[in-house]
């Protein structure tokens, strides 16, 4: 089995022990393991879609960036019929939006907000 190395920030490796130990995996790699492939079934889901689409996307950020997807939903608002923000605490946000139109556009706006890596949780459910 081919080995690949990754760095990782001790708030990420507390996060990971800490998922070890309540998910019973019996090591990190496990669980890294676990969690690519969960990532690699959500991008197929994503990759699959065609046609017009119903979606919900959810966007966890920092209170800082609200400037930033104030850029990415300036792109798509023909696609964003609802859009709802709300603080999470008193430095985080949590943005809800329900995307209505061609599946190539709700997968780029989707993929506009998982790689912006101020984003916190990016999450795409169609309907």
């Amino acid at each position: 089995m081919p080995i690949v190395s990754i760095s990782l920030n001790n708030e990420i490796l507390k996060e990971l022990d800490k998922l070890q130990i309540s998910m019973g995996f019996s090591g990190r790699s496990e669980i890294i393991r676990a969690g690519i492939r969960s990532f690699v079934q959500d991008e197929k889901q994503k990759q699959d879609m065609t046609g017009k689409r119903k979606a919900f996307l959810m966007v966890v950020h920092a209170d800082e960036f609200d400037d930033q997807v104030a850029g990415i939903k300036h792109d798509y608002e023909d696609l964003i019929k609802t859009h709802l923000h709300s603080k999470v605490d008193e430095s985080r946000c949590v943005e809800l939006f329900l995307l209505d139109g061609d599946a190539r556009k709700i997968e780029s706006v989707t993929k506009g907000f998982v790689t912006n890596k101020k984003m916190d949780t990016v999450k795409l459910m169609t309907i």
